[in-house]
């Protein structure tokens, strides 16, 4: 496990995180991840939280705490402790398990990572934006794939009445995965990569045009 570590951001909340070499995997802190949803700023508290949690997922059988390891990380009190931590995979069966609105952006990236095959935050680091809105930045063919991939998870999540973050979030994999196959037959077609790393709507072009029309 490489000693390096650092924080992730989410929502205002900082992330405790660290890098294995072996396996290229990033591992997360379970409780501060569990703080962000709830929006629980007392550490305590949501230790607390996600401890009635655990135990609710043991007795129902699920294999995610059994997938959730144990590493030393730094402590509030600057001390290296033993925390529960998991890679984004098991993160995001723990964050189906976890009834808050916060969780639903995680269906949109979902989505998007299942027919790009990159993350939300990829795809704009990609295109060098940092504030600006992805989609604003896309190109035609990345539009189109985005609407088939919404739609078909749409229609998805209606035909089994998708009530839940579990089952919205497997909707959303099987409409990610029918854009994806489409972009791939395209891309064999084609040679070309759909996803790209252009930017078709320039920052300063944009600001220019706002400034026209004031």
């Amino acid at each position: 496990m490489n000693s390096e570590q650092a924080l992730a951001v989410f929502d205002g909340y900082r992330i405790r995180r660290i890098y294995d070499d072996a396996s290229e995997t990033w591992y997360f802190s379970v409780v501060d991840i569990v703080a962000a949803l709830i929006q629980q700023p007392d550490y305590q508290a949501a230790r607390n939280y996600w401890k009635v949690l655990k135990n609710r997922l043991n007795k129902e059988g699920s294999q995610t705490v059994t997938n959730c390891n144990r590493l030393k990380m730094v402590a509030e009190d600057g001390k290296m402790r033993l925390t529960d931590v998991a890679s984004p995979e098991t993160l995001l069966r723990v964050i189906q398990s976890v009834p808050s609105p916060k969780a639903e952006p995680i269906t949109t990236n979902i989505i998007h990572q299942e027919w790009t095959g990159v993350s939300v935050k990829k795809h704009k680091d990609l295109k060098g934006l940092k504030t600006q809105n992805l989609r604003d930045h896309m190109s035609e063919a990345e539009l189109i794939f985005t609407a088939l991939a919404e739609l078909s998870t749409r229609q998805i999540a209606e035909t089994v009445d998708a009530t839940g973050m579990p089952e919205n979030a497997e909707a959303g994999r099987k409409g990610g995965g029918i854009a994806k196959r489409a972009r791939m037959e395209l891309e064999q077609k084609t040679g070309r990569s759909v996803v790209t790393g252009e930017n078709f709507l320039p920052p300063e072009r944009t600001t220019r045009k706002l400034g026209n029309r004031d």
